[in-house]
């Protein structure tokens, strides 16, 4: 894969309002994409694309454009099969803040380790979902996994 995301674009207005916990993995997976990732939309693998990610009318909608703001393509996918890992997720994170509030370490690092495993089931969901439109590795389809839970939080 040669194209990449240079800039991530969250539509605020479908975002809800998130904890401090959520709003620093918010933070922290677009500085991760903006860094560093494989993002290749089949219809020009070799672009340099700017993500416009939001929710609309129950869709997660990818909008790619290229620098210069014009469009390359939108996936629009279904967020049905998302939604029992982005409510397991929120539960975790609502588990681990709890747990770091008490100080429990053996709680938060337990916690820790679930919140990974759901992150990469939602990764790879991620990945089979966008399979045949956009090429991703990995690590980006985790930090897109993040910023997908972040959308859904509802006001």
């Amino acid at each position: 894969m040669t194209g990449r995301l240079t800039r991530v674009v969250l539509d605020s207005e479908t975002m809800g309002r998130l904890s401090p916990l959520q709003e620093a993995d918010r933070a922290q997976a677009v500085t991760d994409l903006e860094v560093e990732n494989e993002f290749s939309p089949v219809a020009r693998p070799d672009a340099q694309s700017v993500l416009h990610l939001s929710i609309q009318d129950g869709r997660l909608v990818f909008d790619i454009r290229d620098e210069a703001d014009a469009p390359i393509c939108a996936v629009l996918l279904a967020m049905g099969p998302f939604k029992m890992l982005i409510k397991d997720y929120q539960m975790l994170l609502d588990s681990y803040a709890g747990a770091i509030a008490e100080g429990r370490e053996a709680k938060i690092q337990a916690i820790d380790m679930g919140r990974r495993g759901l992150h990469n089931e939602g990764a790879e969901l991620m990945r089979e979902r966008l399979a045949g439109k956009v090429n991703i590795d990995f690590p980006t389809a985790r930090r897109l996994f993040t910023l997908v839970c972040a959308l859904h939080q509802k006001p």
